[in-house]
């Protein structure tokens, strides 16, 4: 069952106090929305009477299928590649850290998923009320560069595959730019059209991927074992471990905006439950496939010319290669399906923009999903040889601050406001808190996750002391942040009062 229909005329909007169209272009998306039901609502608070209704079963298991459609895309195969191919880790290694590694991050995610029934607002606006106003505007700009990115990496992978499928004779640029429009027409019509096309995309995508199962599975190797010993292995395996935990740490940021029209009665643990089991089974059963890919692909000198020369796109085709033409159109339902990884990511970096200050929130958020849509096919196309790179540092970076600000929102939920909150105060720079203390604790939080990060370009002092250099960024952050939090947070509400 869908939400609700976000109001459309004006009138309406004015007097429910959500959203007075100043400008123009305003009231242009809002006739838009009247007439073909193109979302017109930004960033503003969703009152609870345009939110009431009964909950059932049916819309938990939605919600449960909205988040493993999201994750049950292509581009995952690359982050299970990387168990094997870039770690040294065998298949049973990679499958059992790649498990507990995508479960940790979702559980975090589902924890911060269940504010936007509760709340009616986007998740970097319940950001406001840990981090403070003017510190949550850094917390838009992390997000946006996550967004962003993820933008870039999925308009690859699917150019990538597009390409593979055509022997090169399609340019990976059109195969991008394809991704991208798909993306732009669900993204600018809003929460109605992705909802729609989430809840159908997932079911051609796991037949092709049974499909894939069947015909290179019996490729996979399953009895090398990982490569090296002592620290260096436990390096490996501990580097493997965070990198996949922050995939799903990546939607934590954006997570309450897919389930902000939810009624405020939504229970929050069945919320919890449907975002953590729609991240995990998404995520694990392509990346499980793309471990058993890439264990394959070490001892099948095909498989590694192939990925070699032309990155995960045309180790797909090859895999698929047996099937002959019906393995061609079983690629291009995985490049074209990708769409469902990169529309809400798209949808919330669209109000990341209006979120950055009162200006940009005059700009309706159908202007800056086109925006979005343009910068990050700039940048894939710019950048579409040199995906395994960025997709390693990329992914590591984005688990290091949003572990910080999740630590801080549950140590501020249940330790200083008990789980009471104002949500009407959202907006409210005056009420809200200054945030001193989540600054610092961001900050310090950040250094040690520097001085204890592995990554191509950098390996922190503290990092190159396990094996051959292991990724601590993560814990250490999380670490250091859940110590420094409380108390200059006591602080903070003892002589600022807020």
């Amino acid at each position: 069952m869908l939400p609700p229909h976000t109001v459309n005329d004006d009138r309406e909007i004015a007097e429910l106090g959500i959203s007075e169209p100043v400008t123009a272009l305003q009231r242009f998306c809002n006739r838009l929305d009247a007439v073909c039901g193109v979302e017109a609502r930004g960033i503003e608070r969703i009152p609870e009477e345009l939110r009431e209704r009964s909950m059932t079963l049916k819309d938990y298991i939605h919600m449960f299928t909205i988040w493993f459609s999201m994750n049950c895309t292509a581009n995952q195969l690359t982050l299970g590649v990387l168990g094997p191919v870039s770690y040294g880790l065998g298949l049973t290694d990679s499958m059992v850290i790649c498990m507990f590694g995508t479960i940790f991050g979702s559980l975090c995610t589902g924890y911060i998923s269940t504010f936007g029934p509760r709340s009616g607002l986007r998740t970097l606006n319940v950001a406001k009320y840990t981090m403070g106003w003017w510190p949550s505007k850094l917390c838009v700009i992390l997000n946006l560069c996550i967004e962003l990115g993820y933008g870039l990496i999925d308009c690859l992978v699917g150019g990538l595959l597009l390409s593979a499928v055509n022997g090169g004779g399609m340019s990976v640029i059109v195969g991008i730019v394809l991704v991208a429009l798909i993306t732009w027409v669900v993204v600018t019509f809003g929460i109605k059209w992705f909802y729609k096309f989430e809840q159908y995309v997932w079911m051609p995508t796991v037949i092709v991927l049974f499909v894939l199962i069947g015909v290179a599975g019996p490729h996979f190797d399953t009895t090398t074992p990982s490569r090296g010993a002592g620290a260096q292995l436990h390096g490996n395996r501990l580097s493997y471990f965070f990198l996949v935990a922050s995939g799903p740490l990546s939607w934590s940021s954006a997570s309450a905006d897919y389930v902000v029209h939810y009624p405020k009665t939504t229970n929050r643990w069945a919320t919890f439950a449907a975002t953590t089991g729609g991240i995990t089974f998404g995520k694990l059963l392509i990346e499980f496939l793309g471990i058993g890919l890439g264990s394959g692909l070490l001892r099948n000198p095909t498989w590694e010319s192939s990925f070699k020369a032309h990155g995960i796109g045309a180790l797909v085709v090859e895999a698929y290669r047996p099937l002959n033409s019906f393995g061609d159109v079983c690629c291009v339902i995985l490049a074209v399906c990708i769409a469902a990884n990169n529309i809400p990511g798209t949808y919330a970096a669209a109000l990341n923009w209006q979120q950055l200050g009162a200006p940009f929130a005059k700009i309706p958020r159908p202007i800056w999903s086109t925006f979005s849509c343009i910068i990050f096919t700039i940048i894939a196309i710019a950048g579409r040889d040199s995906l395994f790179p960025i997709f390693i540092n990329w992914l590591s970076l984005i688990g290091y601050w949003t572990i910080i600000w999740i630590t801080m929102t549950i140590q501020d939920e249940y330790i200083f406001r008990k789980g009471s909150y104002d949500w009407e105060i959202w907006n409210r720079k005056d009420l809200l808190p200054h945030g001193f203390a989540a600054l610092l604790a961001f900050i310090i939080g950040w250094v040690g996750a520097v001085l204890c990060m592995s990554q191509t370009y950098f390996t922190g002092p503290i990092a190159a002391l396990v094996g051959s250099g292991a990724d601590l960024g993560l814990p250490v952050a999380c670490g250091l942040t859940m110590f420094v939090y409380p108390p200059t947070r006591w602080l903070e509400l003892k002589y600022v009062g807020r």
